[in-house]
């Protein structure tokens, strides 16, 4: 078996390492330091533990961290990295640069099991859920990752299908012993896994986006199979038990689709739907993929939805369309690797 790595560790299993290693439990706490703060990428640094014990723990540990594998830039400083997720898999990150603004969006697993038909990494089906130190990896390896500011787990997989891993990785970012980030600059996206979501509602206060793309549950089944197991009749029942009128922002993304979901009833249905949740909506313009019947709505069609939900009492943006020359899309970068390979 191979050396067990130490980056995704929270600081309880740090503590388990520190005892497994016959180390003082104070130990945990400037490892901790090490990997998080300092931001260290070799055992060796960690110079306020002792030689014996940096040894001893290199013997039986590593860092865990790894390079991208792949990069592609776009003419709008758009950056999209690919990670090795191992048995020939790789995840996808995207760094998007907006002034003093640096969003990543990163991957919580190899494939999905949500199956959205609008959606690349539904195509690959599920392969794995990622180690939480594979998840922080994508931050710490980042090559940008001096101007990070903001983190988004909109990347390939479903985060509420990992739970354990993302909730990990988030106590890692806003730890005091951690990164000591605010909840408030990590956004998590879900398409609204009943139980799991009043988990994540519950266990931190970090930003959620609801994946929706419907007003209704008929629309959005077509849209979204994941709607026959998880209703968002059901999800919105749980999230308007919960305050987000203060500090955490509760958004829903609509990616919008010419014919689809457009029309005139569709944002009247819409702003029905979320009457009495203090909530945004995020209109996303489609990115095409290959073999799809789904066209992109025109910019003024947008617009008048937006103007119409705005009007209504539900607050709405249209997301600004970033990377489209690099394979935008999520997923696609990853599909286009693994037939490079086959």
């Amino acid at each position: 078996m191979g050396k067990r790595n130490l980056v995704g560790l929270t600081l309880a299993g740090l503590q388990q390492v520190a005892i497994e290693m016959g180390m003082p439990l104070f130990s945990a706490k400037q490892m901790a330091e090490w990997l998080y703060v300092r931001q260290i990428t070799d055992i060796s640094q960690m110079t306020n533990i002792s030689l014996k014990f940096r040894e001893k723990l290199a013997g039986e540990y590593e860092m865990g961290l790894s390079a991208p594998i792949h990069r592609v830039e776009s003419v709008d400083g758009t950056v999209k990295y690919l990670f090795d997720a191992g048995q020939g898999h790789s995840v996808e990150s995207v760094f998007i640069p907006d002034g003093d603004r640096g969003t990543l969006c990163i991957s919580s697993q190899v494939g999905c099991k949500m199956g959205c038909v609008f959606c690349m990494t539904g195509r690959q089906h599920y392969t794995a859920s990622l180690t939480a130190g594979q998840i922080l990896n994508q931050i710490l390896s980042l090559p940008e990752k001096e101007r990070l500011t903001n983190v988004v787990f909109m990347g390939m997989g479903e985060p509420l299908d990992n739970l354990d891993n993302v909730l990990a990785v988030q106590e890692i970012l806003t730890s005091a012993w951690g990164m000591a980030w605010s909840p408030k600059r990590i956004t998590i996206s879900t398409v609204g896994l009943r139980r799991e979501l009043k988990r994540l509602v519950e266990s931190c206060q970090c930003h959620i986006a609801v994946s929706l793309h419907a007003p209704t549950p008929e629309k959005r089944l077509q849209l979204v199979p994941a709607e026959k197991a998880f209703s968002m009749t059901e999800m919105l029942q749980v999230l308007s038990g919960y305050d987000f009128a203060h500090q955490r922002r509760l958004s829903f993304e609509y990616t919008m689709f010419q014919g689809v979901n457009d029309s005139p009833d569709d944002a009247h249905q819409l702003v029905r739907t979320l009457q009495g949740i203090p909530c945004r909506v995020n209109l996303i313009r489609f990115h095409a993929i290959p073999d799809s019947p789904l066209r992109t709505v025109p910019e003024d069609r947008m617009l008048e939805f937006r103007d119409y939900l705005t009007a209504h009492g539900v607050f709405a943006t249209i997301r600004a369309s970033r990377g489209e020359d690099i394979w935008a899309a999520c997923g696609m970068l990853s599909t286009a690797k693994e037939k490079e390979q086959q």
